[in-house]
């Protein structure tokens, strides 16, 4: 099948600075990926060019087999890749209803009924059906996760024949939640790239994230990824990259920047 991201050769600076340097990526459909790393080590990087939001200094990406030149504002039928936010980016003057249909009533190919309906469905999907009415300042900040999921969830009119498999990016959607918030949130994670038949990538530093939403997982560190591998083999290998991320040691090959 034909790969879902093609990253080649692909490399981002800062003011000079290198932060990607390189880098190769082949994401097949229907896969799970989790990239890990230290703070600061591109992974948000990555997110933002396969969303469009940025460009690449060097390289090529490619979405379902098409060559990415240009910014996502600047094209005029971007591939459907659709970001999860680590903050739910919701509008707080809106309800929850408003800020999950919010896209659909810009596109004002739809009756207030059908938008409705399908909203209501992707609240119920993340167990959120009882909270329509309410503003995001209203939830705690797990329910306003599953909101933007939710959000997530959403098919636009004029994608019904455009890919079937949608990418769904995920920026450390479980930072800052109690662990029984991560575990609903990493359950939502598996379950929405299914319900939409997609492929997702989630940055996290929460190994249970890492490990319940991904199949397989990169490491990246000084613009590189240093090793890569299955979830089975994230949690059993020697690699000095893996066993200080998962331990946390101060001892390893990953130190910081200014040491």
């Amino acid at each position: 099948m034909m790969p879902i991201v093609e990253m080649k050769d692909l490399s981002m600076q800062w003011g000079g600075f290198p932060v990607l340097d390189k880098i190769n990526l082949n994401m097949q459909p229907g896969e799970r990926l989790a990239v890990v790393g230290p703070s600061g080590s591109g992974k948000s990087t990555v997110l933002r060019l396969l969303a469009g939001l940025l460009l690449p200094t060097q390289g090529e990406i490619r979405l379902f087999g098409e060559s990415q030149t240009y910014l996502r504002l600047d094209q005029g039928h971007p591939p459907d890749v659709r970001l999860v936010f680590q903050n739910p980016a919701l509008l707080g003057s809106l309800t929850v209803e408003e800020n999950v249909g919010f896209l659909l009533r810009q596109s004002g190919q739809l009756s207030d009924k059908n938008i409705h309906d399908r909203v209501m469905s992707s609240l119920e999907e993340v167990g959120l059906y009882d909270v329509a009415d309410k503003f995001p300042g209203q939830l705690s900040g797990g329910m306003q996760k599953r909101v933007s999921f939710a959000r997530a969830l959403i098919n636009e009119p004029s994608r019904a024949n455009k890919n079937d498999m949608p990418l769904l990016l995920y920026d450390e959607p479980t930072a800052g939640l109690d662990p029984v918030a991560c575990t609903r949130i990493e359950d939502l994670i598996v379950k929405t790239t299914k319900l939409v038949n997609g492929s997702s990538i989630v940055v996290s530093h929460v190994l249970s994230t890492i490990e319940r939403s991904a199949n397989r997982v990169l490491i990246l560190y000084a613009g590189k990824f240093q090793w890569e591998g299955s979830i089975k083999e994230f949690k059993e290998s020697d690699n000095p990259y893996v066993k200080q991320f998962r331990t946390g040691s101060l001892q390893g090959p990953m130190q910081p920047a200014d040491h």
